[in-house]
């Protein structure tokens, strides 16, 4: 049997084919339907070569109109004779035949070797000093790869070194029939020639372990392969099946390189080189799997806080982030005139792109350091939320106090350059939502969608017409009100009202920093305010104008009520339900 392998001018543009030496022949092009598709080639037509192989040779004929030649042995032919161990070129693509059985199962040169554990501990390496030596560097030489095909071309090396009875060393993938070449290094110039064995490649897939296979050259059946390869011996090993083609580390040497040239050292010798190849991938093994644990980290810092990371772990399970319906609070933090300013500065776009960014970091601060997730950035506008990956039933309370932090620092840090600060408004909702990690193999974010969300979104809107920055649901009132230092900030009920588009009245409150940090309003005012608002929703305007009367004048929460009182004379509608329906978002 027959095997053509292509090879292209980069180490991923490369295959190996069986070509059967029954039936009709195969045609080989750039375009899909060929049996041999060539498609990073733009020199090769889309139906280039037809090929036919017999028991002795392939026969190859150049389709009529190509515009591209096909080059044998220098020369341009139209038809032509391949013989194993030789190649033709189109292009930038050379095409190698050689002749083996990928089904050596009959053949009586073929010696199959398998170790058990047991085996392998008990290994004697003869150089061991030279073999330590480079197991102790392969971490750091892995770890300063510039990318992930220089990191494939430093484990090759490391095993030619390591093993120096080995001719060639490749990363390959290996389904169905199909073999592909990632990576390769070789000894000799024309590495890329050395076919692979299918019978090896499936064995090791197979039985989940290393395998090796020595070709004996005393037995005519076995010379073909070698004389071709140039090889009697070969190792395959799983070395990283956690992508989507698990891939396969494959080692070939000569036996007649060794010191020891008898048959139980052989074996001994090839054995301490797959003990050698194990020891590689083990450590290769574990410095990818610390890489993607840093990526991973690296990644969700960018999203959750230390102490969720500490929490979660290293070895955490990837399913704790999927998405899922669990208790929350959730934040929407709004710019308040970016879209004038947008206008107004339309000469100066990127240094109000700055500002924003500026604010917005302000925000995911905030939201992190006190235990939230940041979730999606919409515009000028931040999202984040608490309850997820872990339960947390002190999420009210962190939300509330991530709320005044960043009432605080746009009070003292973020005006631009003109000295005009931007405003925010805040909405926090707390109950049932969906939250975790969301999207597609190209783009995958950390969100929360559900009834809470859209609530924290009408409360934020809602803290234009009421007049303060922050705006809380009940829920979130109830829980932050016993969970509230005094120290730490206080809650303050505004009004009942029934947002636009909706028919559910809900009763929304104010976060206000602590008496020490806002004296404006001291215990005294907020319980007149509050009793202003329950004689408000009981339908006595006039206690209710009296009482919200007694708070200082620059308290604006006051003006939403006044405004609604003074417009009907202090007289409550007859239709009056206690809520204020609001007129727009």
């Amino acid at each position: 049997m027959f095997t053509i392998a292509a090879i292209g001018p980069s180490p991923a543009d490369n295959w190996t084919r069986e070509l059967p030496t029954t039936g009709g022949a195969v045609t080989l092009g750039r375009a899909p339907e060929n049996e041999l598709c060539v498609p990073w080639d733009t020199d090769i037509s889309r139906r280039h070569v037809e090929l036919k192989a017999n028991s002795h040779t392939v026969h190859c004929k150049v389709s009529s109109g190509v515009p591209n030649p096909v080059c044998f042995n220098g020369e341009v032919v139209e038809e032509f004779e391949l013989d194993a161990g030789e190649f033709f070129v189109i292009g930038s693509t050379r095409f190698f035949v050689h002749r083996f059985s990928s089904e050596t199962s009959g053949e009586s040169g073929l010696e199959e070797l398998s170790f058990s554990r047991q085996e392998m501990e008990r290994v004697n390496f003869h150089d061991a000093d030279k073999r330590i030596e480079i197991l102790t560097r392969l971490p750091e030489t892995i770890l300063s790869a510039s990318n992930e095909e220089d990191s494939k071309r430093r484990l090759l090396e490391m095993i030619l070194t390591g093993i120096p009875r080995s001719e060639h060393a490749s990363i390959v993938t290996f389904e169905g029939d199909r073999s592909q070449v990632l990576a390769s290094r070789s000894r000799r110039d024309l590495a890329d020639t050395v076919p692979l064995s299918h019978r090896l490649l499936r064995a090791t897939l197979e039985r989940n372990r290393t395998v090796a296979h020595v070709w004996r050259t005393g037995d005519d059946r076995s010379l073909a392969y070698t004389a071709a390869a140039g090889v009697d011996w070969a190792i395959c090993t799983l070395l990283d099946s956690s992508s989507e083609q698990t891939q396969l580390l494959y080692v070939t040497g000569k036996l007649h390189a060794m010191v020891s040239p008898g048959e139980q050292q052989s074996i001994e010798a090839i054995r301490a080189d797959v003990r050698f190849t194990e020891l590689t991938v083990e450590i290769h093994r574990s410095i990818r799997r610390l890489q993607r644990l840093e990526r991973q980290s690296a990644s969700l810092r960018q999203f959750l806080p230390g102490p969720v990371l500490d929490a979660l772990g290293d070895e955490f399970d990837p399913t704790m982030l999927s998405p899922r319906e669990c208790d929350v609070t959730v934040m929407f933090c709004d710019l308040r005139g970016f879209s004038k300013r947008a206008e107004a500065e339309a000469d100066n776009l990127s240094g109000l792109l700055n500002n924003v960014s500026n604010a917005l970091g302000v925000m995911t601060r905030a939201i992190i350091s006190h235990g939230g997730v940041t979730g999606d950035f919409l515009g000028d506008a931040a999202l984040g939320f608490w309850g997820w990956p872990l339960p947390d039933p002190e999420s009210p309370r962190k939300a509330c106090l991530a709320a005044l932090e960043i009432l605080r620092a746009f009070q003292k840090k973020t005006s631009d350059e003109n000295g005009e600060s931007f405003r925010v408004g805040i909405g926090i909702a707390h109950g049932r939502a969906v939250a975790g990690k969301i999207g597609t193999r190209e783009q995958v974010k950390i969100t929360v969608f559900g009834p809470t969300v859209n609530m924290a979104s009408r409360l934020e809107g809602m803290t234009k017409q009421l007049g303060v920055p922050v705006l809380v649901d009940e829920a979130t009132a109830t829980e932050a009100q016993k969970l509230l230092a005094d120290d730490e900030g206080r809650i303050r009920k505004l009004a009942r009202v029934v947002p636009y588009g909706t028919t559910q009245p809900l009763t929304v409150s104010q976060i206000l920093p602590s008496e020490a940090d806002y004296p404006l309003l001291n215990s005294e005012h907020v319980s007149s305010f509050e009793a202003g608002v329950d004689a408000f929703i009981a339908g006595d305007w006039e206690a209710a104008y009296r009482l919200l009367h007694q708070l200082p004048p620059e308290d604006r929460a006051q003006d939403f009520l006044n405004k609604q009182i003074v417009s009907s004379g202090r007289v409550a509608p007859s239709d009056w339900t206690g809520a204020i329906h609001l007129p727009a978002k």
